[in-house]
């Protein structure tokens, strides 16, 4: 058996469903921001997959750029939710609904 272009897709589509639903549900934003990070992995591999039965390279260099964004996303984010923590001791999105008291 020979692993296609469909298996990636579908694999991707499972990932960023995972992603989109823990992301709905939960409430806590370390797991929301871990939930972006499922689904910028989701989008990473349809990227890579298409490059690869296209024959392009082009789609490694978005890869590339995607990993920049998903690494400055997560180092300001967890930035913000560390200092959030540190001024109500909660992260809850619920809890959340002023920049600060």
């Amino acid at each position: 058996m020979e692993v296609g272009l469909t298996h990636y897709l579908l694999l991707a589509a499972a990932v960023f469903l995972v992603g989109m639903v823990g992301f709905i549900v939960r409430r806590n934003t370390l797991i929301m921001l871990m939930c972006v990070e499922l689904m910028l992995s989701a989008a990473n591999l349809v990227f890579v997959a298409f490059s690869r039965e296209l024959g392009d390279e082009a789609g490694h260099v978005f890869v590339l750029m995607n990993f920049a964004v998903a690494a400055a996303e997560v180092a300001i984010g967890l930035a913000i939710l560390m200092e959030i923590f540190r001024r109500r001791r909660s992260v809850d999105a619920d809890d959340l609904n002023t920049l600060m008291e």
